[in-house]
């Protein structure tokens, strides 16, 4: 499992806002390509996000499903992209004096990520979940700071 954590400087609600726009997801989920398809009901349990997603030409698309959504709190998601198995995908967004204490926790589920478990691939993902945050803690941030203003950035 890799595990991340990231003080973000909005509040959980604020947070949420982006969380709860799957549209929104190719914006700080690295890796993402273009988001495909949103179901309208995102983030209820059950809704699905598309997206295609790589690095250059190499792509594939990914599928999310949520399976756990607590508003401005928790969301969980299973992410499925063929041949490479499945993930669980755990946000957790813990109020911290104004601001949002976010907790992300991949694990693999099934198909050879499971087998490849452990410290090269755990490491390799921390990175990345770590990039994730940032560009995530980046986006709340400018916005909190434009409605603070009146405006949005």
């Amino acid at each position: 499992m890799a595990r991340n954590r990231r003080l973000i400087l909005s509040s959980p609600s604020e947070v949420w806002r982006l969380l709860s726009d799957g549209h929104r997801y190719g914006e700080w989920v690295t890796g993402t390509q273009q988001v495909l398809a949103v179901d309208p009901q995102w983030p209820e349990v059950g809704a699905r996000l598309n997206v295609r997603v790589g690095a250059g030409p190499l792509s594939l698309d990914d599928t999310c499903v949520v399976r756990i959504c607590e508003p401005r709190h928790r969301l969980e998601l299973e992410a499925k992209a063929d041949p490479f198995g499945a993930a669980r995908i755990a946000m957790t967004l813990i109020p911290w004096g104004g601001n949002t204490l976010f907790t992300l926790d991949w694990h693999p589920l099934r198909g050879p990520g499971t087998r490849m478990h452990g410290l090269p691939v755990d490491y390799f993902v921390a990175v990345r979940n770590g990039m994730m945050l940032t560009k995530l803690a980046r986006i709340a941030m400018r916005e909190h700071d434009g409605s603070a203003c009146g405006t949005f950035t």
